[in-house]
């Protein structure tokens, strides 16, 4: 399992000592995991999120570009 993660976060650009840090900061700074623990399959954890991407896509903003994004996101 060690060296699975290692290859995907060498992936990211991250070795284990960083990630590792990251992962601990994550803890201090959401007072608890960073993510939430589940039994769902990978199947069930993609069907939701085309789901939610979905909803998203149909009644969510669009933008013509970045800048006008960020300036809605100011106000």
């Amino acid at each position: 399992m060690k060296e699975k993660a290692g290859k995907t976060l060498a992936s990211l650009g991250l070795d284990m000592s960083s990630a590792v840090k990251l992962f601990l900061h994550q803890v201090v700074v959401d007072q608890g995991l960073p993510s939430k623990p589940t039994r769902r399959t990978p199947k069930e954890i993609r069907a939701e999120w085309n789901r939610e991407v979905s909803e998203a896509l149909r009644s969510g903003r669009r933008y013509r570009s970045a800048a006008s994004l960020l300036r809605d996101m100011e106000r």
